[in-house]
């Protein structure tokens, strides 16, 4: 079956939706999304979406950017930083204006939080002086992402959008150097379709499901990236994969920032507030990267606190906010305690533990979502990406808390402002015989097989060998094994076979094909992480400890050829601020 509209939108976060909202009315939009749209991972963020609004204290723009700039260790490409900066004070009006229910200040504005790694300088008037926390973080309760997600999709059906929900995209079309499609399974029926369009974007999240311990949802398994990747698409700095610190201890739910941010302590086995010798400025409120390794740190040194299955965590320490507090300002975190592990936060410390939980790398795109063929800038025309499935890269080796709500809305935009221009001259390029062809072999060859791996034995085993050799720390002796334990798996991946042979609602398949997009994702992890000699952001080499801007001031590409992953290099875009030490 084929379907025909002007654009595709694969996901339907809040990358893909606000996308959709600008496609003029004249054309014809779909969004394609594996499960239905207010289920998408967006509606998990907690704690806020960041833009100078100065609503609360004085703020501007720059210091934005700079916070930005130093907290991706100086990897994010500043042009790109700088546009989503400005770019933050109008994105969150916008929201405001389509209705989206945030937290107010007591005259009636946006209320703003703190969160690690967003600073202003103490005293404005010297630009030497020492930099403290700033209240940037726009929210609503600890449901930030929720509404967001809401206040989107209930804009895209008012503006008339199509959705096709529980659709499983499982190929890109590309025909005569244009992306001129997708194929999809109905997961409902296991019907193969074909979505025949002008323009693709892919805003299909990230891929924390590579991991055993991971804040990210079960749909959380690199579908975008390495459907792109396998069809020839390059993919940037995959080596960077933020752990938040404070991950429920062995489930890996997240515990937001917001709860720091409103005066959370994170103490050891002894009590003591451990952050203070990490960061003696910001303290609990350093950037991400920073505060997991000090906690892995305080555990390695023996001052973890031992749980009932042997493993260590830290404790974070609400219980000096008060009922008020934690009742208006992060009610469901707290929830989570005391649903999941039965702690009472008004009383209890919340044992926690970094969990994995955001990709800064994906497909690369330039400043308006259109993706790159190469290192050297070459444009796939048709071909859009957005939101964490993406890589601008505003992000570069460690995102700030905030910044991922902003980075889908920022360039969920301009990518659906981009794809409007391009309608106006773009004709449909016409399918390639039986595009479907590769979809469906696939399909067939897992439903048929009589092999004697199972799936969900090799996915436990991916997560457990990418949680112990790639996590927060990493080292090349475990690394090169990772690399080839994982190539073991997609060997043996082939001789997976299933139960269930059914065509309708048939997850055990689509767990199968979401497997061999796990395992592509996890090899490009693993190939670049060993590939990168220093330690910048959430990249820590235990062998090379420093950052070295002189070999390694470089985004990294990792492309698919000859069936080999070949890496080349694309230099850092600095505009402002020049590379240096990163304390805080």
């Amino acid at each position: 079956m084929v379907h025909t509209f002007d654009v595709i939108i694969v996901g339907a976060g809040g990358a893909g939706l606000r996308a959709a909202l600008e496609i003029p009315q004249g054309f014809s939009c779909a969004v394609l999304s594996k499960v239905y749209p207010s289920r998408s991972h967006t509606g998990t963020a907690q704690g806020g979406v960041c833009a100078a609004l100065a609503n609360e204290e004085e703020d501007s723009w720059e210091w934005h950017m700079f916070d930005t700039v130093k907290g991706s260790d100086y990897l994010g490409d500043q042009d790109s930083i700088e546009i989503m900066c400005r770019d933050a004070i109008r994105a969150i009006i916008e929201l405001e204006h389509m209705g989206l229910p945030f937290s107010r200040t007591p005259d009636g504005k946006i209320a703003q939080r703190m969160f690690g790694g967003h600073t202003r300088p103490e005293n404005p008037a010297d630009p030497n002086s020492k930099r403290v926390a700033v209240r940037r973080a726009c929210y609503s309760a600890d449901r930030t992402g929720h509404v967001m997600l809401h206040t989107l999709f209930e804009n895209c059906i008012k503006q008339g959008v199509n959705f096709y929900n529980e659709f499983f995209v499982t190929d890109l079309i590309i025909n005569k150097g244009v992306c001129c499609g997708v194929v999809a399974m109905e997961i409902g029926t296991g019907e193969i379709h074909t979505f025949h369009a002008k323009a693709v974007m892919f805003a299909t999240g990230g891929y924390g499901r590579a991991f055993r311990i991971t804040s990210n949802a079960l749909i959380g398994t690199g579908d975008g990236c390495n459907i792109a990747y396998e069809n020839g698409i390059p993919m940037e700095d995959m080596e960077f994969f933020q752990f938040h610190p404070t991950g429920l201890w062995k489930l890996g739910i997240l515990i937001s920032e917001a709860a720091r941010g409103e005066g959370g302590i994170l103490r050891n086995n002894a009590g003591e507030r451990f952050m203070e010798r990490y960061a003696p400025t910001v303290k609990d409120l350093a950037p991400r990267d920073m505060v997991s390794r000090a906690i892995y740190t305080e555990i390695k040194e023996g001052r973890g606190i031992k749980g009932s299955d042997g493993t260590y965590y830290v404790n974070l320490d609400l219980t000096h906010l008060g009922a008020q507090t934690i009742k208006d300002k992060i009610p469901e975190i707290t929830g989570f305690a005391r649903t999941y592990l039965g702690v009472e936060p008004l009383t209890e410390p919340i044992p926690v533990q970094p969990t994995a939980h955001y990709a800064m790398g994906g497909i690369p795109t330039d400043n308006d979502a259109r993706v790159f063929l190469n290192a050297k800038g070459k444009i796939l025309p048709g071909f859009y990406a957005a939101g964490e499935c993406a890589c601008v890269s505003v992000h570069g080796a460690n995102r700030l808390g905030t910044n991922s709500l902003l980075d889908i809305i920022v360039f969920g935009r301009r990518g659906g402002k981009a794809i409007a221009q391009y309608l106006k001259e773009a004709e449909f390029t016409p399918l390639p015989k039986h595009p479907e062809g590769k979809s469906r072999k696939m399909v067939d060859d897992i439903l048929s097989s009589k092999g004697t791996e199972n799936a969900a034995q090799i996915r436990t085993e991916v997560q457990e060998q990418m949680m112990d050799k790639c996590s927060v720390y990493r080292e090349a002796k475990l690394m090169k094994e990772l690399v080839g334990d994982v190539r073991d798996l997609k060997r043996r991946y082939k001789n997976i076979s299933i139960a269930d042979h059914g065509k309708k609602f048939n997850t055990e398949l689509m767990e199968a094909i979401e497997l061999r997009h796990l395992l592509g994702t996890a090899e490009t992890i693993a190939v670049c992480a060993l590939n990168r000699q220093e330690s910048r952001g959430a990249h820590a080499r235990v062998d090379f400890p420093k950052r070295d801007d002189k070999k390694w001031l470089k985004h990294s590409f990792i492309q698919h050829e000859d069936g080999k992953p070949k890496i080349s290099y694309k230099p850092v875009v600095i505009t402002k601020f020049q590379p240096k030490e990163r304390v805080y």
